[in-house]
């Protein structure tokens, strides 16, 4: 009974070694998620961008909803996203990209780098989902404080996303109807993901281990 029961112990383990080792590689996956037009099909998919994006909120005080939105306008959620190549010779030679835009939030270099002193996160990688949600928590946070932006306001805030706060404070967006039109298009989503949010958040906040065994 008792080698009977040491088996029995040692499959429990293997097969519960195995469960979690496919929820880790599943959750880690770079992929973007399948649907990405709805926030709680976003979480249920990515169980631990949920966590980032509630430790964001907590850390910073933005709500959720708002950076994910501007999350799916700058790369729709893609890890690796950049912005397309600039063109020399009559536009048929590639020659670098238009931007130093790059990862899931589209932080251009220097702003990056400006988080990265700020927050004591050298590490950070514009790659990594957590560090993304965490970067765009920061500059939202820092928007409110220096344009006095809601940090509920998708619209202006992915205005000063787009155009950095000097230039939203001289108004340069003003000179960018197709910009505003995005703006607001963002804002429209932000809406729709708190809408959204509010049917599955509760179940979203449960524990890993939790909802790996309901």
């Amino acid at each position: 009974m008792s080698g009977k029961f040491k088996n029995n112990k040692i499959f429990f383990k293997f097969i519960l070694w195995t469960v979690l080792c496919t929820f880790f590689l599943m959750s880690c996956s770079t992929t973007p998620p399948q649907n990405i037009d709805n926030i709680c099909d976003i979480f249920y998919e990515k169980d631990d961008w949920y966590d980032s994006a509630s430790d964001m909120n907590k850390k910073w005080g933005v709500p959720i909803h708002v950076p994910m939105s501007m999350m799916y306008q700058e790369s729709s959620f893609k890890a690796t996203a950049r912005p397309g190549k600039k063109y020399v010779f009559f536009g048929l030679i590639p020659w670098g990209r238009l931007s130093s835009a790059f990862g899931y939030s589209q932080a251009k270099t220097p702003t990056w780098q400006d988080y990265q002193r700020e927050t004591g996160n050298s590490w950070a990688d514009r790659t990594n989902f957590h560090d993304a949600m965490d970067f765009m928590g920061w500059f939202i946070n820092k928007t409110h404080k220096m344009n006095n932006v809601s940090k509920w306001d998708a619209e202006l805030q992915y205005l000063n996303y787009h155009e950095g706060w000097g230039g939203y404070r001289r108004g340069s967006q003003h000179k960018k109807q197709w910009l505003k039109s995005v703006a607001k298009k963002v804002k429209a989503r932000s809406l729709r993901y708190a809408q959204q949010l509010k049917t599955c958040e509760e179940d979203l906040s449960k524990g890993w281990f939790w909802k790996l065994f309901s």
